[in-house]
């Protein structure tokens, strides 16, 4: 199988380029190879590879920039993924993207269904909002992961900010009344993988699997929950840090103002991956417990 890899040095796409590679031929083109806004060089890189899967990791994810950068959004976000869903139609291949919690409002008491009324909030959430109409519109064979809270060891992430924090100040405020369920990479990539071995191998069952999903560990905390847990495996591990964990002070949205506003509630029903795909998701802990021991050597080093 010819897989067509987009976004490889994001976090997710890092780890793809390892999820991805035993299932077949791996192309895996960063931005220096296919810039996502030159629409033509993006279609003729589709056109002479020919992949049987195409894996969009590229996104514009800058989340508060994206108010005063619109276009740029959009193009990434919308135009570039609607390209890549008329592509694979046209190629019979499998389109598989990944969007976010960011598509609703946040204001539902409960975890969010896929078939739940989207209402974004910003500019962000819309364009991955329009990105996934656009691909459900192709008509292409495609999977859609939304996911949340995304952290990784390769590139930037709240879990890399408390640690370098940690070792700087002796307080921090983190907001407390946004709540979701923090999702590594190394996760998603693995998933992916799994979910499109097992679509390409039985085409029947690809058929009927195809659509959105979403897909984030099970439980739930707040990024205040979140950095406080951060800083107590820390501390497990003995290595002490200016940051104590009594020290990081919860605060609410209004006290932290962004440019782009957040969903207070990103918590996201997995039920239907789990029953599609018969998957057994893994506590938000379990992951993270694993990547910090990792950043915090690789900071100490």
């Amino acid at each position: 199988m010819k897989i067509l890899l987009l976004g490889p040095n994001g976090q997710v796409g890092w780890e793809l380029q390892r999820s991805l590679s035993p299932l077949g031929r791996l192309k895996a083109c960063d931005r220096n190879t296919v810039d996502l806004e030159n629409l033509d060089a993006l279609r003729a890189v589709v056109r002479d590879y020919r992949p049987a899967a195409i894996v969009n990791a590229a996104a514009y994810t800058a989340v508060d920039k994206a108010e005063s950068q619109p276009d740029k959004a959009e193009c990434i976000n919308v135009k570039a993924v609607e390209l890549l869903a008329n592509e694979a139609k046209h190629l019979d291949a499998w389109l598989l993207h990944y969007s976010t919690d960011y598509i609703f409002d946040g204001t539902k008491s409960g975890a969010y269904v896929e078939a739940d009324k989207p209402n974004p909030l910003s500019v962000y959430g819309r364009t991955k909002l329009q990105g996934e109409e656009a691909i459900g519109q192709s008509g292409c064979r495609h999977l859609v992961f939304r996911t949340s809270w995304v952290y990784a060891v390769h590139g930037s992430n709240f879990v890399k900010t408390i640690i370098r924090l940690a070792g700087e100040r002796d307080t921090l405020d983190v907001v407390a009344d946004q709540v979701g369920a923090p999702t590594s990479a190394e996760f998603i990539a693995d998933t992916t993988a799994l979910c499109l071995y097992r679509m390409a191998r039985d085409k029947t069952f690809g058929e009927r699997a195809g659509g959105i999903y979403h897909l984030t560990p099970t439980g739930k905390t707040s990024w205040h929950g979140f950095a406080s847990y951060i800083l107590d495996e820390i501390r497990r591990l003995g290595v002490e840090l200016r940051l104590r964990p009594e020290n990081i002070r919860p605060v609410t949205t209004a006290e932290y103002p962004t440019a782009a506003k957040r969903p207070a509630n990103s918590c996201l029903d997995t039920r239907k991956v789990i029953g599609a795909f018969g998957l057994h998701l893994p506590s938000w802990q379990f992951h993270a417990q694993r990547l910090i021991p990792e950043l915090v050597w690789k900071r100490a080093s």
